[in-house]
């Protein structure tokens, strides 16, 4: 057997010896035996495949107790958790690069020369669709304040109604746009500990959480779970949440086709939820510009699962008023079987003059 000294085997390996001695400490590269006398580490050769694996994951940014996991895994395994861990890494980059975005037009941006301000023209509805025998979604549309929750367990309609109501004081509260998010944050911590009380010791009880902050200039949004928000915007359709779901986890892993998932019998197993137990984690956070023209829908699945995106759109288009297009997809829900409750808050965004 060829042995390797730290220092041969970090420079074949392309690891310094002081992360070699600090992956030996965690066991996730253990060298194959240390002398009794001196202390000294030596490596075999095979050890090297895995010594670069872990130098390639590091290199990605993954945590070192993720990149155990994965060293642990048969390589097809392995590969699918690498998928997983760089399409959430692509999804927190995207949020990052939206708030740059928007810090930069905030900073940037001329100030306005004519007397126009935008606001909200905004609905709510929430209906118990045609199967299910009570209504556990609830929903709300404030001035500032857009939101969906999707109750589901024993107490599924208390924790719904209790996660929306612990976020109903932003609706009255000036918020200024660079500090909006942390509020955001710590609302949803107090939402949190609502939908525990809420759900009594209930620990298979809790909700899906979606909602839309309007800052004056564009809107802040919250969401955890598989309660979904779109923009309408020059006639286009774009999802701009994206679902907490065992289902959506293995699109975004390659495992199913967006085709297959259409067909998955068990589609609203979730990942990510605010739970009875209080045990949440933490939710999907993101800032977005506003223009006068855009649309916004915030929808429990009770609507996205059964009622084609395309129609959705359609839809949007064709009805004018908030209070008649979150009515008519209600509606349109329940003509296509209603197997769930179904909540929508539709919101416009309008120029008024100041």
């Amino acid at each position: 057997m060829e042995w390797l000294t730290i220092g041969a085997f970090a420079r074949a390996s392309r690891l310094s010896p002081k992360a070699l001695r600090l992956y030996d400490e965690l066991e996730l590269l253990p060298p194959t035996r240390v002398d009794p006398d001196t202390g000294y580490r030596y490596y075999t050769v095979e050890q090297l495949e895995r010594a670069r694996l872990v130098a390639w994951l590091r290199r990605l940014g993954m945590p070192l107790a993720r990149i155990r996991d994965v060293c642990a895994l048969e390589p097809a395994a392995a590969a699918r958790e690498i998928r997983a861990y760089w399409a959430r890494v692509e999804a927190e980059t995207a949020a990052r690069r939206d708030l740059a975005a928007f810090l930069v037009h905030e900073l940037t941006a001329a100030p306005r020369k004519d007397t126009s301000m935008l606001e909200l023209r905004y609905s709510a509805h929430s209906d118990r669709g045609r199967v299910r025998p009570a209504n556990q979604d609830t929903a709300y549309a404030g001035r500032r304040l857009l939101a969906v929750a999707d109750g589901y367990g024993p107490a599924g309609g208390p924790a719904s109604s209790a996660a929306v109501e612990a976020l109903r004081f932003l609706d009255t509260r000036e918020l200024p746009a660079g500090d909006v998010l942390n509020v955001l944050q710590d609302a949803v911590r107090g939402a949190t500990e609502a939908v525990r009380d809420a759900a009594r010791g209930e620990t298979e009880a809790g909700t899906t959480l979606t909602a839309l902050l309007w800052t004056g200039s564009g809107l802040a949004l919250v969401h955890i779970g598989d309660s979904r928000a779109y923009l309408l915007r020059e006639g286009g359709l774009f999802r701009i949440t994206h679902d907490h779901t065992v289902l959506q986890s293995m699109i975004d892993e390659g495992r199913l086709t967006v085709e297959e998932a259409a067909t998955h019998p068990r589609p609203a197993l979730l990942l990510k939820a605010l739970t009875g137990d209080g045990t949440s984690a933490p939710p999907d956070l993101r800032l977005h510009d506003a223009r006068p023209g855009d649309r916004y829908l915030l929808c429990s699945d009770g609507l996205s699962n059964v009622v084609p995106d395309d129609r959705i759109r359609q839809l949007l288009s064709d009805v004018p008023a908030p209070d008649d297009a979150a009515r008519t997809l209600t509606a349109a829900a329940n003509e296509a079987g209603g197997p769930d409750n179904v909540s929508c808050v539709v919101a416009d965004v309008v120029e008024t003059a100041a």
